[in-house]
């Protein structure tokens, strides 16, 4: 089955781990990493600078995709469309 994510499309045989994430500075330079939403919404507020939400998508060929949102409710809209196609499946 063939998945897209903001017009870029992959195989889903190809990828290993999809999930979303948010985005946070790790406070080196400009450094990021990504936690939980879990975390994020009950142990760190306030606590660390917000980059943004993502999804992530690990492929096959170890390479990590990053779909970046500003708002949750952006990133919550595309996770909506991504279980549509996988429903259609």
């Amino acid at each position: 089955m063939i998945l897209t994510i903001q017009n870029r499309q992959f195989n889903t045989k190809e990828i290993t781990q999809l999930y979303p994430a948010a985005v946070v500075k790790t406070g080196y330079e400009d450094e990021t990493t990504q936690v939980s939403l879990e975390w994020l919404e009950v142990e760190a507020k306030g606590k660390v600078e917000l980059v943004g939400y993502a999804i992530f998508v690990h492929l096959e060929e170890e390479e990590v995709v990053r779909f970046l949102f500003p708002s949750k409710e952006e990133m919550d809209a595309e996770v909506g469309r991504i279980a549509l196609q996988l429903k259609a499946e």
